[in-house]
């Protein structure tokens, strides 16, 4: 909690007889001093109370009155910084405060923030913390900023002091309308959002760093457009699973997608899976555990019979748990399960894991939180969305109903 308290420095008065008045700032166990610029008598700031009495000399209410003020400024202050970083440095607080913020006078650029943010963001993944594929789009969205800075303001760069909220809104728009990418022009709210996020992260990475203060897209307010996750229903989870298929490519994928329908794995992580990965509890209960690629987050998931089936058909016959094949390959093959299938729905690899959320897991009455820590995921509000999903069924279940009541 911040604390402002006013004292009287009177080891030195002026030739007035009046002594300086001084704040001393206190933020945990941090403290830091600062001249107010005003000035009092001891005999006077003794027998008010510091000005804590009721005053009766008009400049005595003048002073206090602007020591009040003075102290909401230090606590707006605060506040600014603290909804920019958590660990407020008092000394950079004391320098706003005294106008000595780095933020005049930075001339750190936004090209130069998303290098530095990279460079640290690759000793992570270099580390195993975070994916490859996070650092790509962290580079991708320096690549659109550069190319949105040409063409809008005939530039390749620009100090982050000097960003304005035009400025954001316009590299939105850009990012929205024209950008290019494989031919193809324009980018859907969901990515631009993750994008725009891409730069906040980036510039609050700089922020910790004490390279400016001000995070200029901290003004953006776009928001990802929640869709239903695509996932298969126990009828249609069954078809696939009990269908006839004969070509081997075919039997390989079943497998696979099978697999991550019943653990929740997402495609990149089940196959970085390994005979390492298993462990058995004291009750005799197989379990895989490993963290996501992408958030570095531990899953923790019990094998199910149909995932165990899976890990013996292919033990021995390759380095992982399941047999090697790209996203590509895989999502191209699972096409034509959903045909032979007469399965009507965009089928991924990734609808696996949408299944293992709700189908398998929710649609079974496992809790909710429960549900989350096996499928890693960072807080609960990302598996309430499956719940929500999850209503879906409601019909299926009163249709039921309506056939008692037949």
């Amino acid at each position: 909690m911040l604390k402002v308290i006013f004292y009287l420095k009177s080891e030195k008065a002026d030739k007035n007889g009046e002594c300086s008045i001084f704040a001393r700032i206190t933020y945990k166990t941090n403290r830091v001093s600062l001249s107010t610029g005003k000035t009092i008598s001891k005999e006077r700031w003794i027998y008010t109370n510091n000005l804590r009495n009721l005053l009766r000399l008009e400049k005595e209410k003048v002073l206090k009155n602007y020591l009040e003020l003075y102290r909401l400024n230090v606590e707006k202050k605060f506040n600014q910084l603290f909804n920019i970083d958590s660990e407020v440095s008092l000394e950079m607080l004391k320098a706003e405060l005294t106008g000595k913020s780095k933020i005049q006078t930075s001339k750190t650029t936004i090209i130069e923030v998303m290098h530095r943010h990279n460079k640290f963001f690759k000793r992570k993944v270099d580390a195993g913390e975070r994916s490859a594929a996070s650092l790509q789009k962290y580079k991708r969205s320096g690549e659109l900023l550069t190319a949105f800075m040409k063409k809008h303001y005939t530039i390749e760069d620009i100090p982050v002091s000097e960003i304005s909220n035009s400025f954001v809104y316009n590299l939105e728009e850009y990012l929205k309308y024209e950008s290019s990418f494989k031919g193809q022009v324009g980018i859907k709210n969901n990515s631009v959002v993750k994008y725009m996020k891409m730069y906040k992260t980036a510039c609050n990475y700089c922020i910790r760093m004490d390279l400016f203060v001000r995070n200029p897209f901290d003004a953006y307010d776009g928001k990802l457009s929640v869709k239903d996750a695509v996932f298969l229903t126990q009828h249609e989870l069954k078809l696939i699973e009990e269908k006839p298929i004969f070509m081997d490519r075919l039997q390989k994928v079943r497998d696979i997608f099978l697999f991550c329908c019943y653990t929740g794995y997402a495609p990149v992580d089940a196959l970085n899976l390994t005979q390492a990965n298993l462990f058995e509890d004291n009750d005799g209960n197989l379990w895989i555990m490993a963290n996501r690629t992408k958030t570095a987050i531990r899953e923790n998931v019990p094998v199910l019979p149909p995932a165990m089936a899976v890990i013996k058909k292919y033990k021995n016959k390759q380095m992982g748990l399941l047999p090697q094949i790209s996203n590509q390959k895989m999502n191209s093959y699972l096409k034509e399960i959903a045909d032979i299938c007469e399965i009507n729905k965009n089928l991924t690899w990734y609808v696996s894991r949408h299944t293992f959320a709700t189908t398998v897991t929710l649609g079974n009455g496992v809790r909710l939180e429960h549900v989350s820590a096996m499928m890693g995921h960072t807080n609960i509000k990302q598996t309430q969305h499956y719940a929500k999903v999850l209503d879906v069924n409601i019909m299926e279940d009163m249709e039921k109903l309506k056939l008692k009541y037949k």
